[in-house]
């Protein structure tokens, strides 16, 4: 054999026994944080585009889309026991699209589309007496497609889509059924974004307006009505931060916080699994393991006690009932 040909070996050799080396490097490099453990499935049809909320130390669930039809059927999720108990019904018209958000003893929901009709009804439930009340309408436009929260026991409806994309939001006072219209969120008019609560301050990100995913990301300061744009969720920059930022945009996605943080999970330009970690503290996104569910968009998600649990949505004709829950400090365990 040629000096040539011994050389040329010892190069593809060399390689070789590189190529493991590399991948392992990667591979630990690759390596996220979370855990995601499937509950017992929602006992109720599957569907998207529902509300879902905590009140305490329950979750609640109810309208959305069948593909088929709109619903008004409304269900706890009790998380110690893994169960699901149907309430009493919504009572205002069949819906998707609508929000909903619950304070430390009401839950409420308004907003929505029939396939049909826009609306700006507005309905408290009583988890104790399991009675609806009917309160003041909201006092925005009808619209579907807005993000709705609660601060210190009050609620917050904004953006949406009225024929027309919106940024307007509006305070929800339930000591005396009353709204108040506050600032306009920053930057865009946007609809189907998501919304999540951190210290008493409320976040509204991701969103389409006119055909366009939004990359602007605000905070809100319900003691002085101001908000504050926060770091954009795309590579915008020439810093190191934003260099894995590619599935944070898009539509569809559930917000939720647990901890001092916020998290974004499923959704996005079409539908997804990536999952997203937002720190106040340093305005920076870490992504945590993926949802180990199937891929989907318009779901729904709340937080009860140090875990999220996300339930429901759809991946193109496929609409889903299974639920599952997210440790995001765990390690990850194939097995549950």
């Amino acid at each position: 054999m040629t000096y040539g040909k011994i050389k040329i070996w010892l190069q593809v050799l060399i390689l070789i026994l590189a190529v493991p080396v590399f991948n392992s490097c990667k591979d630990k490099e690759e390596e996220l944080v979370g855990n995601w453990e499937k509950m017992s499935d929602f006992d109720g049809i599957p569907r998207s585009d529902a509300v879902g909320f905590a009140i305490g130390s329950k979750g609640y669930l109810g309208t959305g889309y069948t593909g088929e039809y709109r619903l008004a059927d409304f269900w706890e999720y009790d998380p110690i026991r893994n169960t699901w108990t149907q309430k009493a019904e919504f009572p205002g018209v069949a819906r998707n699209a609508a929000v909903g958000f619950g304070t430390s003893t009401r839950g409420y929901i308004g907003t929505g589309f029939d396939g049909k009709n826009k609306y700006n009804d507005f309905y408290e439930y009583d988890p104790v007496q399991n009675t609806w009340t009917q309160k003041a309408d909201f006092a925005g436009s009808a619209r579907y497609g807005a993000v709705a929260m609660a601060i210190n026991n009050k609620g917050y409806i904004g953006t949406g889509y009225d024929s027309n994309y919106l940024k307007d939001f509006w305070q929800y006072d339930p000591d005396t059924d009353t709204w108040t219209q506050k600032t306009s969120i920053g930057g865009a008019k946007r609809r189907d974004a998501a919304a999540f609560v951190i210290n008493n301050k409320g976040y509204i990100v991701t969103g389409i307006d006119n055909g366009e995913y939004l990359k602007d990301f605000w905070e809100y300061d319900p003691g002085t009505d101001i908000w504050n744009k926060k770091r954009q969720i795309a590579n915008t920059t020439n810093e190191a931060f934003d260099d894995k930022y590619s599935t944070i945009i898009g539509i569809g996605k559930v917000g939720f916080s647990i901890g001092g943080k916020g998290y974004l999970a499923t959704g996005g330009q079409t539908t997804g699994s990536e999952v997203w970690e937002y720190n106040p503290a340093t305005d920076l996104w870490e992504q945590k393991t993926s949802f180990e569910g199937s891929i989907r968009t318009d779901a729904v998600g709340f937080a009860i006690d140090n875990r999220g649990y996300v339930t429901t949505g759809k991946s193109g004709t496929y609409y889903f009932d299974d639920i599952w829950a997210f440790d995001p400090n765990a390690k990850y365990n194939e097995t549950d």
